[in-house]
């Protein structure tokens, strides 16, 4: 199965935050493990460096990086994703951007710790954005368990 993993639950491993470190740290080891594939937006690698370079260190983000990035696929955002994503009118706009990268990476689920952000609440484009498509947003919990 193929997940696609919003950058909240990678921050979480790699930031190692709690509550929620150890659920997505289990995700990842059943992607390490082959249990599923993983896929990310191209923005999330420059996200998840931002971050992790501000409070621990560049070398530690690069790393942290250069290993993430050999276990997951990461889907490319361009102008296409970016219209795309503005037309879904979603209230959060990398929310959107998100959901354009996963349903072209075609991944059965979209991983997140805010699964409202991709319900569409932010009008009738965005209530449709995922309907339809057989994806939907998941927990890292709930991920896990359609591993199981």
């Amino acid at each position: 199965m193929k997940l696609f993993l919003d950058t909240n639950v990678v921050l979480e491993v790699l930031a190692r935050r709690e509550p929620w470190y150890e659920e997505a740290a289990a995700l990842l080891t059943a992607v390490e493990d082959g249990r599923a594939d993983g896929v990310m937006a191209a923005h999330t690698v420059t996200t998840l460096h931002y971050l992790i370079a501000k409070h621990r260190g560049r070398d530690v983000a690069r790393t942290a990086l250069i290993r993430l990035m050999s276990l997951v696929d990461v889907e490319p955002v361009d102008g296409e994703v970016l219209s795309q994503a503005l037309a879904m009118d979603l209230d959060d706009f990398e929310d959107a951007v998100q959901a354009v990268c996963a349903l072209r990476s075609g991944a059965a689920r979209i991983v997140t710790r805010a699964p409202d952000g991709f319900r569409g609440t932010g009008g009738p484009r965005g209530a449709d954005a995922l309907r339809g498509t057989g994806m939907a947003p998941s927990s890292p919990a709930e991920a896990l368990a359609l591993l199981d």
